[in-house]
C-alpha cells in the first residue's frame, strides 16, 4: 500500500506507468516545472496563499450531502456526494487551475495554455487567470465547442483566448495535440496547465496534489456526520483528477471500495465508447505510458461518450497502477445509464449533475441495490448548467 501511495518515483513512473516520453525540446521545460514544484509548493508563501485563495475565493470545503430521497428510491445502501459541483466555477477543476496558475505566479510566467474538453478546465483556467492577471489561451476540439457553448461563453467573458481546433476527431485528444504545440512555440513566457492527472512527469503529480483536498476534506467530512467511514466511493474517470482527487483521502483504508466510472458511450465497439480501463492495453499518448484506447497500428482509438470531459483514449498513469494492483474497480457506464441518473438526480435530489458526474452517480445507483446497506460517497465532481442546450436537445426534459 506505501508504494501506491508515494509515487510516482524520480522519474515519474507509477509503477511502469507515466514517465517523461517526449521530445528533447520539452525536457528542460518540463524540468523546470518539476524543480520550481517541488521547491515552491513546500514554502509557506505559496501554502499560505493556496489555503487563503481555497477558503476566501473557491469556497472551500465544499460540503457532503445525504441524498435522502434518491437513496429510498432506490432502497439499498445510502448514497451521498462531495459537492464538487458547488466549487468556484461549478467543478473541481478549480482546485488545481488555481495551484498552477499561483505556480506561474511565483515562476514568473506570464502567460497560461491549455486543453479542456467539457470546459470546465477551460474555465478553471480562466478564472484563475483572471485572479492573478494572467494572460490565458485554451485550445478546444470543434465538437466540444459545438456541445459547450455557455462554458465557451464564460472563457471569453473571463477574458480567455478560445481556439477552436478542426484537425481529426476535433475533440479533447486533438485539443490537447494543439495546446503542446502552442506550448512549445514559447516555453520560456508560458506554462503548460494540463488539465486532468495525465501528460508527462510532473504533471500527473502536480495535478494530483492540488486535487487531493477533495478526498481530505470528504474522509473528514464523513466521518464527523455518520461517526463511519463508507463502504464505497466511487467517481467518474476520463483522464482521472476528480477521482484521483477523493480516492487519495481513503486508498489507506482497506475497508472502502474504491470505484471509477468511465464512459461506455453507445456500445463496446471502438469508436462507441471511451472506457480505457476495461478496453485499453498499454501505450503512450502525450508523453506518457498508461492504459491506451488503440487502434490496429497502435494509434490512439477514436473515441466518443456523451460527457465531453470523458471522451480521452488515456487515462492517468497513477489509476493504471492502482487498476493492475486492484485498489481499484473501473467499471464501464453507459450513455443511457448516465442520462438516467442525470435525470433522477436533478428530479429526487434537487441538483443537476454534470454529464461525466452523471457516470459516478449511475454506478453508485447500481451499486446500492446490489449492495442493500451501508453507504456510497460519489465525488460529484461538476454542475450540469453546461450539459443543459446538449441533454434538451437529445433527450427532452426526461419526461
Amino acid at each position: 500500500m506505501s508504494v501506491l501511495f508515494n509515487g510516482p518515483d524520480r522519474g515519474g513512473y507509477f509503477g511502469v506507468y507515466g514517465g517523461i516520453h517526449v521530445p528533447d525540446i520539452l525536457l528542460e521545460p518540463l524540468r523546470e516545472i518539476s524543480e520550481a514544484y517541488i521547491r515552491i509548493s513546500r514554502s509557506a508563501d505559496f501554502i499560505a496563499e493556496l489555503r487563503y485563495i481555497r477558503r476566501h475565493f473557491q469556497g472551500r470545503p465544499t460540503p457532503v450531502s445525504y441524498c435522502r430521497r434518491l437513496s429510498d428510491a432506490l432502497g439499498g445502501a445510502q448514497i451521498y456526494l462531495k459537492r464538487e459541483d458547488l466549487n468556484h466555477s461549478g467543478a473541481h477543476k478549480l482546485n488545481h487551475c488555481m495551484g498552477e496558475v499561483l505556480l506561474a505566479k511565483h515562476m514568473g510566467k506570464k502567460r497560461v495554455i491549455a486543453e479542456t474538453g467539457a470546459g470546465q478546465h477551460g474555465v478553471a483556467l480562466a478564472t484563475a487567470a483572471a485572479y492573478f492577471g494572467l494572460e490565458c489561451e485554451i485550445h478546444m476540439g470543434e465538437v466540444d465547442v459545438a456541445k459547450q457553448a455557455p462554458n465557451v461563453a464564460r472563457m471569453k467573458l473571463l477574458g480567455a483566448k478560445v481556439v477552436p481546433v478542426s484537425f481529426g476527431l476535433r475533440t479533447l485528444k486533438e485539443a490537447v495535440d494543439s495546446a503542446f504545440a502552442e506550448y512549445l512555440k514559447d516555453p520560456v513566457n508560458t506554462i503548460y496547465c494540463i488539465g486532468s492527472v495525465v501528460g508527462p512527469h510532473p504533471f500527473p503529480m502536480l495535478v494530483r496534489d492540488f486535487q487531493e483536498v477533495v478526498g481530505i476534506e470528504a474522509r473528514e467530512q464523513f466521518l464527523e456526520m455518520t461517526g463511519n467511514l463508507p463502504e464505497a466511493v466511487t467517481a467518474c474517470v476520463g483522464g482521472g483528477s476528480n477521482a484521483m482527487g477523493i480516492f487519495r483521502g481513503f486508498l489507506k483504508d482497506e475497508s472502502v471500495q474504491l470505484y471509477g466510472a468511465e464512459p461506455l458511450g453507445t456500445g463496446s465497439k471502438t469508436g462507441e465508447h471511451a472506457a480505457t480501463m476495461s478496453y485499453g492495453t498499454p501505450g503512450i499518448i502525450h508523453g506518457f505510458k498508461c492504459y491506451l484506447l488503440q487502434d490496429e497500428k497502435g494509434e490512439p482509438a477514436s473515441v466518443y461518450s456523451c460527457a465531453s470531459g470523458l471522451d480521452y483514449p488515456g487515462v492517468g498513469p497513477e489509476h493504471c497502477q492502482l487498476k493492475d494492483a486492484g485498489r481499484v474497480k473501473y467499471v464501464a457506464i453507459s450513455d443511457k445509464e448516465a442520462i438516467d441518473a442525470f435525470f433522477k438526480l436533478s428530479r429526487l435530489e434537487g441538483i443537476i449533475p454534470a454529464l461525466e458526474s452523471a457516470h459516478a452517480v449511475a454506478h453508485a445507483m447500481k451499486l446500492a441495490k446490489e449492495m442493500e446497506q451501508g453507504a456510497i460517497l460519489v465525488n460529484l465532481s461538476g454542475r450540469g448548467d453546461k450539459d443543459l442546450d446538449y441533454v434538451i436537445e437529445n433527450y427532452g426534459l426526461g419526461e
